[in-house]
């Protein structure tokens, strides 16, 4: 294998990790799984180019676990993206029959499509939470309205779970986004079931 792919599938990873992933989105605990994943697939193609077993076999190993890792934990769907570029940079650098050149271009490649596509002005942030409100409703627009008031932002989807008329509750999936001067005043909750009215308490408008 080429030291110079070795050093440009690191040089890549870092700047996947280090440049993109870890100032955008502060997931630390994801670092170890992008760097492991990416070297670990380098280190099994550069073996398997050695040997006499096929590229088809790596390919399908590494198949295998990816879909363990990925039903290990719920991820986002930017969160997969950036799995899935640290899997093909280790492949790419591992991949024998290819030129240097062109291997280091499909790098670039995939590093400037997830600057671009997972850049904020254009992927516009957002959070999504379940709601269980105190009370049922059976007017969309009176539900939007009062879900609008608890989150404070502006709706993107709104999904009715459960309209409960026994105990006068209705559960909500909404996704929303804040304007940035309330992101930044104030953190958005994580996902998870809040009763309308303990938000309301919390000071949350």
């Amino acid at each position: 294998m080429s030291p110079i792919l070795i050093a440009a599938d690191l040089v890549a990873i870092v700047a996947l990790v280090f440049g993109l992933f870890v100032p955008r989105h502060h997931r630390r605990d994801l670092v170890v799984a992008f760097l492991v994943v990416n070297v670990g697939v380098l280190a099994i193609m550069a073996t398997l180019s050695a040997t006499s077993a096929g590229v088809g076999v790596g390919l399908g190993l590494f198949g295998v676990l990816s879909i363990i890792r990925l039903r290990s934990e719920e991820l986002t769907q930017h969160e997969v993206a950036y799995y899935f570029a640290a899997l093909t940079l280790g492949l790419l650098a591992g991949s024998s029959g290819l030129s240097v050149y062109l291997v280091v271009g499909l790098m670039a490649t995939v590093l400037a499509t997830l600057f671009i596509g997972d850049h904020p002005r254009i992927s516009r942030a957002s959070t999504r939470q379940q709601l269980l409100l105190d009370r049922a409703y059976d007017d969309d627009e009176d539900l939007r309205t009062h879900v609008e008031s608890i989150v404070g932002g502006s709706i993107q989807s709104l999904t009715v779970l459960k309209t409960d008329l026994v105990n006068d509750t209705t559960t909500v999936d909404v996704r929303y986004s804040r304007p940035a001067l309330a992101a930044r005043a104030r953190p958005v909750a994580p996902v998870g079931t809040v009763s309308a009215a303990a938000r309301m308490n919390a000071g949350v408008r």
